[in-house]
């Protein structure tokens, strides 16, 4: 099952707990996963696995249509994810000891001018 994603309050009330859209890697590809999103309305970019691709096509006209999958959006998730694998090398950041927020902060900030400098 899909986590609970929480996402920053903007103003006074209740948090948002719905986001407006998700982009997932293919382990998320299952009925249940994208039934869940369907029912909550969340946009979601999930590429779909090549068997269930097959199985869907093998079925014919009983296969259902394919479900939508916006390559656009998947290749701006995939830039993230690679960004993030690049702070995570820097080992205080994927350790992250640091026990204040403004400090851990600097430290992934420190990391990230330094992917910068290095070019």
């Amino acid at each position: 099952m899909l986590a609970k994603i929480r996402v920053p309050r903007v103003g006074s009330g209740r948090p948002r707990t719905k986001p407006d859209s998700l982009a997932a890697d293919k382990g998320y590809s299952n009925g249940p996963c994208r039934e869940y999103l369907r029912r909550r309305s969340i946009r979601h970019t999930i590429p779909e696995k090549t068997d269930s691709q097959a199985a869907r096509l093998r079925k014919g006209s009983r296969g259902g249509r394919p479900p939508g999958f916006d390559e656009g959006r998947y290749k701006k998730r995939n830039t993230v994810e690679r960004a993030i694998n690049r702070l995570k090398q820097s080992r205080a950041v994927a350790t992250r000891y640091d026990k204040r927020g403004y400090v851990f902060l600097g430290t992934a900030t420190t990391a990230a001018l330094l992917i910068w400098l290095r070019g």
